[in-house]
């Protein structure tokens, strides 16, 4: 506004200057144009936009807040959901301690702090049950007793003890000059007992519990998110799985293979359209799929394809959802305007969350960074917060989340390092026993 006075003020002085000039220099006549106040107003400043390498330097620092700056208050792991302060999550507490080398690696901590940190989350999950040596889905932050997380499942949960342990073997092989945390992450995968959870049979089972035993009567086969939870019974060194329990248990004798193509895009395995894009995700965290094959898929050519699929899908829009564009995708699980729903081209309800697009950035660069733009800038502070993007959006609807879930906050995170550095895919990798694992089950790495 004072730049349009001076302006007005500069030009008046001007205009009387040449009224009492002769009449060869008059601008007064019929001829002179008028000059608008609007001409003379001086254009806004533009926000200087953000290059790609600083946007996701600031959705990964941000989004690592939730892990640290929200982490439950005597735990130090994370909380299930930001809108409940005393339920933590092992899974998803997972995805976050993954992320903890590449914190230090890029400043957001220090390695001091970093340590400390997991100090206080070893002696926590030293301290909670266990069983046979799994860990339960939830425990209460301040009493550190089972929460039980559905009927009958109150007890481990293998699944969401592969992506715990994850998490904590990255680390060990980050600190592995630590002694101390080093040899207390190794306590805690060495008590797992991968073998307890095949009651005998080559098929895991995801649940048991001392009350209910077996009851929930759920075997861990897929394609689904669950390819960590095989590595790791393979890995093991203590209570190991034969490859058998691979091959006849997860791989259904190979009938895990499906063959189908969508958009042009072959995928080996996996439901109708690829299912939830946290299948390319949750087990890929460490796992690198880069060059990752055995006899039943390429993993890299699987994770792509699938990505891609639910990119194109959306793109397509079949049911003309508002909002729906090739800058706007990315079908998974996560919160809606009617509940939580594993979202996905077959259960499809006009909800986007981020955390689908983005965590596929090794496999869609160039369609994640669009849409990553078109969140940030676009949607702005509709879906962007404290803690990085808000968990899901309906245009469709009009509704927005106005909070977080772990399970998809912790993804953003580690699959850009992997994008940009891949040191996760490094750290895990470069694992000895979990080499020996894959060699076991005929992998190719």
């Amino acid at each position: 506004m004072k730049i349009k006075l001076l302006y007005i003020f500069i030009l008046s002085i001007f205009l009387f200057g040449c009224s009492s000039s002769n009449d060869e220099n008059d601008f007064s006549d019929d001829t002179s144009e008028e000059i608008s106040e609007e001409e003379i107003e001086a254009p806004e400043e533009q926000i200087p936009s953000l290059s790609d390498e600083e946007l996701l330097d600031n959705v990964q620092q941000q989004t690592f807040k939730y892990f640290w700056d929200f982490a439950a208050t005597n735990s130090g792991l994370a909380k299930e959901r930001s809108n409940d302060s005393n339920i933590i999550t092992t899974g998803g507490s997972g995805f976050g301690l993954a992320s903890f080398p590449a914190a230090v690696e890029r400043g957001w901590i220090s390695k001091t702090e970093a340590i400390q940190r997991l100090d206080k989350i070893l002696t926590y999950l030293e301290n909670v049950s266990t069983y046979h040596g799994a860990f339960a889905h939830w425990y209460r932050d301040d009493t550190g007793a089972t929460q039980p997380f559905s009927a009958n499942d109150d007890g481990g949960d293998i699944v969401e003890t592969a992506f715990l342990i994850q998490g904590l073997l990255i680390n060990r092989s980050y600190f592995a000059e630590e002694t101390e945390i080093k040899n207390r992450i190794t306590e805690l995968w060495e008590a797992v007992e991968w073998d307890w959870y095949t009651q005998g049979e080559n098929v895991i089972y995801w649940h048991w519990s001392p009350n209910f035993e077996f009851e929930k009567n759920l075997q861990v086969k897929g394609w689904n998110e669950s390819l960590m939870v095989y590595i790791l019974a393979a890995a093991s060194p203590t209570h190991p799985v034969d490859a058998e329990v691979y091959h006849q248990g997860w791989a259904s004798n190979g009938s895990i293979q499906t063959g189908r193509s969508y958009y042009g895009n072959s995928l080996p395995m996996g439901p109708e359209l690829g299912g939830p894009l946290f299948f390319a995700h949750y087990s890929f965290i460490g796992l690198d799929p880069r060059n990752l094959s055995d006899q039943y898929a390429d993993y890299w050519q699987q994770n792509v394809s699938h990505s891609l699929i639910n990119y194109e899908y959306v793109v397509s829009n079949p049911n003309n959802y508002e909002g729906y564009s090739e800058n706007s995708w990315g079908l998974t699980a996560s919160t809606g305007y009617d509940g939580y729903s594993a979202h996905s081209p077959t259960n499809d309800k006009g909800i986007i969350a981020p955390t689908a697009a983005i965590s596929s950035f090794p496999y869609t660069p160039e369609e994640s960074m669009r849409a990553m733009r078109y969140f940030y800038e676009d949607l702005g502070d509709d879906l962007w917060g404290d803690y990085g993007f808000y968990d899901a959006f309906s245009e469709e609807v009009g509704w927005f989340a106005d909070g977080y879930l772990a399970i998809d906050q912790g993804p953003i995170i580690a699959m850009i390092e992997n994008y940009r550095t891949g040191l996760l895919w490094e750290l895990f990798m470069q694992d000895e026993e979990i080499k020996a694992g894959l060699d076991k089950l005929d992998f190719n790495y």
